[in-house]
C-alpha cells in the first residue's frame, strides 16, 4: 500500500501529532508498505529526524506568531506533485488543519482517498485563547472532516464530540505506547536524589508549557510539604510558570530514553490539560508504573481508572490536584497498586497492534472506494 502521510507536524518538532505521525511511519515500513511524509519545513538550525524511517517531503513554514515551537505551513506545489509522484493509495492527514486541508482538497482533485486523524481540540484551544470562536472551530473542524472518507478519533470523548458536531464516518483508533522504552526499571535513584535532594515525593508533569494545558493548577501541589513538583517540556508560558511554582523544578524538553528515565524516576504523574483528545503522556506515565492524576475529561477519560490506576478530579480544579496528590503521597501502598494496575493495563497497547488497526481502516476505506466505483 503506497500512503502519503500529510501531517501538520513532525520531528524534531515533540508533541503528540509529530510522534504519532512518526509512529504511524515506522510501522508501515514494518509491515511493507511504502509512506511518504509530507510536513512543515523545522526552524532554521534544527536538523530533521536522521531516524525517519521514510522519504520526508519539507514544504516551506513559518513560525505561528506568539508560539514560534509551531511551525506553519506556506502553500507549496510540494505537496501536490507528492501525491501523484508517490502515486498514492492512500492519504493520510494528522490533525488536518493548514497543510492537511491542501491535503485533502489535493486528494480530492486526484480522486485519492483521505483518512482524516482528529488530534486536536480547535474548539478547546479557540476558548483558551480568543475566549469566544468554539462555533467557528466547530464549523471549520466539520468542513474539513466531512470532506475525509474516513476520520479516526482517539478516544472515546473526542468520537462523541466529532459525532455531535455533525462529523461524518468516525469511528475509534487510540494510540499506541512504547512499553519497552517506557517501564518502571529505568527509575534513576541519583537522578531523584539531584530533584529531591531531602528525600521529597516527586510529582512530576510532562508536555507543552501553553496556556491551554493549565499547569498552573500545580501550584498548590508545590505548597504541599513533602513534595517536590518537577515540570518536563518547554513553551510560552514557560517564564509565567516559573514564577507561578514555587519550587518547581523545571527540566526542560526531555525525549527518547532520557525521557523515559525521567518518568520512571517520579512518584505521581499529574496532568492538568482538560483539553486532551488522547494525552499520551498519560500512557507513559502508566506504562512506567506510575499513578496518575488526570482531569475527568477528553482522553484521561479512557486511559484512566478512577481508584485503580489513578484518580481523576474536576477539570480547572486546583484544589482537588492537590489534593488528589496528597491523598496518594501518604499512602504509599496505594501508589504502589495504582502504578502495578497502570503498567498491566497498557501492555498490550503497543504501537504494532495500533498500527494494524489503522492499516484495516485504510483497507476498509479502499474497499469502499473500489465498491462505489463498481456500482
Amino acid at each position: 500500500m503506497r500512503v502519503v502521510i500529510v501531517t501538520e507536524s513532525f520531528p524534531p518538532d515533540v508533541n503528540g501529532v509529530a510522534h504519532c505521525a512518526l509512529q504511524t511511519a515506522r510501522h508501515l515500513v514494518d509491515r511493507g508498505h511504502a509512506p511518504v511524509v509530507v510536513a512543515p519545513a523545522p526552524a532554521p538550525g534544527h536538523k530533521p529526524d536522521a531516524f525517519a524511517p521514510c522519504p520526508v517531503v519539507h514544504v516551506p513554514s513559518l513560525p505561528l506568531p506568539g508560539y514560534p515551537q509551531v511551525r506553519v505551513a506556506l502553500p507549496s506545489r510540494r505537496l501536490a506533485a507528492t501525491l501523484v509522484e508517490h502515486r498514492a493509495d492512500v492519504v493520510h492527514l494528522a490533525s488536518p488543519f493548514v497543510l492537511g486541508v491542501r491535503g485533502m482538497a489535493a486528494a480530492a482533485r486526484l480522486g485519492i482517498p483521505a483518512v482524516a486523524v482528529y488530534q486536536t481540540d480547535l474548539a478547546g484551544y479557540a476558548r483558551t485563547y480568543m475566549g469566544a470562536g468554539e462555533a467557528a472551530a466547530w464549523r471549520r473542524i466539520r468542513s474539513v472532516h466531512g470532506a475525509a472518507d474516513l476520520t479516526l478519533a482517539p478516544s472515546s470523548a473526542a468520537l462523541h464530540d466529532l459525532e455531535t458536531h455533525g462529523v461524518p464516518r468516525v469511528e475509534l483508533w487510540p494510540r499506541g505506547v512504547d512499553t519497552e522504552r517506557f517501564r518502571p526499571d529505568r527509575r534513576d535513584e541519583a537522578l531523584r536524589r539531584e530533584l529531591a535532594p531531602n528525600g521529597e515525593l516527586i510529582v512530576g508533569y510532562v508536555g507543552r508549557l501553553a496556556p491551554e494545558k493549565q499547569v498552573e493548577l500545580l501550584a498548590g501541589v508545590c505548597g504541599l510539604d513533602g513534595v517536590r513538583v518537577v515540570i518536563v517540556g518547554d513553551g510560552p508560558s514557560r517564564p509565567g510558570l516559573e514564577q507561578a511554582l514555587p519550587g518547581a523544578v523545571f527540566l526542560g524538553r526531555r525525549t527518547g530514553d532520557d525521557l523515559a528515565r525521567v518518568f520512571a524516576s517520579f512518584d505521581v504523574f499529574a496532568h492538568t490539560g482538560p483539553f486532551e483528545t488522547f494525552c499520551q503522556t498519560v500512557q507513559e506515565a502508566m506504562a512506567g508504573g506510575l499513578p496518575v492524576v488526570a482531569p475527568a475529561a477528553g482522553g484521561p477519560l479512557d486511559l484512566v481508572a478512577h481508584g485503580h490506576t489513578g484518580l481523576l478530579v474536576p477539570p480547572r480544579d486546583a484544589t482537588a490536584v492537590r489534593d488528589a496528590v496528597r491523598s496518594l503521597a501518604a499512602d504509599p501502598g496505594l501508589r504502589a497498586a495504582f502504578g502495578a494496575a497502570g503498567r498491566a493495563t497498557v501492555e498490550d497497547r503497543t504501537w504494532a497492534a495500533v498500527g494494524d488497526r489503522l492499516i484495516g481502516h485504510y483497507t476498509k476505506v479502499l474497499a469502499g472506494r473500489r465498491t462505489a466505483v463498481a456500482a
